[in-house]
């Protein structure tokens, strides 16, 4: 008799889940929680299903708080449903709560040890808990259950962040084998290449990537890099016009095509797109870097001043930004600060580029001996180099011969 009497309240109870499955599937909301409301009325907020669906629309309309009380309240209402658990924690983690979803993965998992979603969120919770040794370990228990991209994708992120960037390409190459069309995943590759500035590799993952969706402003921006560092501005600038009318807002796009202008001597035109960059993200050290370059070539050398200082103040570890800051200071007949410029550059990092300038510098302010000494480490750090990037830029062979005759040392 108790047997038929609760399945007489249960089947009434549940009746209306089919529809209210129906309206949130097809993104009918309102009429979704107007059913929903109608039901918790009716059985006094006792109906799972119903609240569970509640949660969703709020956590889908941004109110995280209100889903997480009523994903709680489905779990109070069935403590053993491993799916409400792992919407609470998902909200938790959606609030920034790392260690209270945590918690309640590893209650989920006393209920299901071989579910892969919850190892998953486990992993993200470490990553950003920046426990990245156990959140390696939770994606590959997660791969071990079942092969997910989210969960590939996660896994050499957390690679990536410990610049380990021959695992997370390993980790990458390895999801192409389940899925290898998969765009994102061959422009990630790509772009860890790039990092590891294997540009040739890097450029055909982007290619193929390209191939399968040509419109995408990241691959475009990437390979349009790559093309511009091997100077052929006009190839590069068909491409980022692609880009631009897809992301007209992107800093980095209106930087490139900048640079791809100063590359090719329009001056005017790259001031006009750096400008936009720095507009559009005033605190990228690389664009008012580059806008030092070509103030510098123009010889505006207050504005450069300006720009140089305002590079190295949002980015003080890139010793070339001292180095140009040195030539302006230089330029600007501030020996002293320029002298100091050339020293910090020097300090920070061996280049014969920073030696050879500061030679220049020192020469043509009558420190002969100081000119002398920063040109012979020149030579040797020069020397050190192999034929091709000795080769690479003409200018400094010249200069050297230049400078040897006036110190007299070419006898």
């Amino acid at each position: 008799t108790i047997t038929m009497a609760a399945a007489t309240v249960a089947v009434p109870r549940e009746r209306d889940n089919w529809l209210i499955h129906l309206h949130f599937v097809h993104q009918r909301f309102d009429e979704c929680l107007k059913l929903i409301e109608e039901q918790l009325k009716a059985y006094n907020g006792l109906c799972e299903y119903p609240i569970y669906v509640k949660a969703l629309i709020k956590r889908q309309r941004g109110e995280i708080q209100d889903s997480l009380q009523l994903f709680q309240a489905a779990t109070c209402l069935n403590p053993n449903n491993t799916a409400n658990l792992k919407q609470v924690g998902r909200s938790l983690y959606l609030l920034g709560k790392h260690k209270a979803a945590l918690d309640v993965y590893r209650e989920a998992m006393r209920l299901d040890e071989e579910d892969w979603e919850v190892w998953h969120n486990q992993g993200l919770c470490y990553m950003y808990l920046k426990q990245y040794d156990k959140a390696i370990d939770c994606f590959k228990q997660a791969n071990a259950i079942q092969l997910h991209d989210a969960t590939f994708v996660q896994l050499g992120k957390v690679y990536a962040l410990q610049e380990d960037f021959r695992s997370a390409v390993e980790t990458y190459l390895e999801a192409l084998e389940f899925s290898p069309d998969n765009p994102e995943m061959l422009t990630t590759i790509g772009l860890l290449y790039l990092r590891m500035g294997e540009n040739y590799r890097a450029f055909d993952f982007l290619g193929n990537s390209l191939t399968h969706d040509p419109k995408n402003p990241k691959t475009i921006l990437a390979a349009g890099s790559i093309i511009q560092d091997h100077s052929d501005m006009d190839v590069a600038l068909v491409k980022y016009r692609v880009a631009a009318v897809l992301t007209p807002n992107s800093a980095q796009l209106w930087n490139n095509i900048g640079m791809c202008f100063f590359g090719k001597q329009r001056y005017v035109a790259a001031i006009a797109c750096l400008k936009r960059a720095l507009y559009l993200d005033p605190f990228e050290w690389i664009v008012a870097y580059n806008l030092g370059l070509v103030h510098l070539n123009t010889g505006q050398y207050a504005s450069a001043f300006h720009f140089f200082s305002a590079s190295i103040n949002l980015k003080p570890d890139f010793p070339s930004s001292y180095m140009y800051l040195g030539i302006t200071l230089s330029r600007l007949d501030d020996f002293d600060n320029a002298r100091s410029a050339y020293e910090k550059a020097i300090e920070m990092e061996e280049d014969h580029l920073f030696e050879l300038n500061y030679a220049i510098t020192l020469y043509n302010n009558d420190d002969l001996d100081g000119c002398r000494a920063h040109l012979l480490k020149f030579e040797a750090l020069f020397d050190a180099l192999d034929e091709e990037a000795k080769g690479a830029d003409p200018d400094v062979g010249e200069q050297r011969q230049v400078l040897r005759a006036l110190l007299g040392m070419d006898g």
